[in-house]
C-alpha cells in the first residue's frame, strides 16, 4: 500500500490521529509518501485494534469527488 497525504480527503481533518504521522513521522507536505507491505498493514491493523497506535486513517480522493471540484 502506497500513502500519498496529498490524495487523501482526510488531510489536515485527522493527520494528528493517522497511524502514518505517528508511526512514520510523516507530516501531509506534498510529495510525502509512505509505503506499507501487506504484513506491515496487517500488523498495524492488529495493533490499532488493540488500541496501541491510531487507525490508518487515510482514504483516497474518488476520481468523480475530484472532477465535481474541478467543475466547481
Amino acid at each position: 500500500m502506497i500513502i500519498n497525504c496529498d490524495s487523501c480527503i482526510m488531510r489536515n481533518i485527522a493527520c494528528n490521529d493517522c497511524v502514518v504521522s505517528v508511526l512514520l513521522n510523516i507530516k501531509p507536505l506534498p510529495g510525502k509518501n509512505a509505503e506499507f507491505s501487506d504484513q506491515d498493514e496487517v500488523a498495524i491493523n492488529h495493533l490499532a485494534t488493540a488500541g496501541l497506535v491510531p487507525p490508518l486513517r487515510y482514504q483516497r480522493h474518488r476520481a468523480s469527488d475530484q472532477k465535481l471540484r474541478k467543475l466547481g
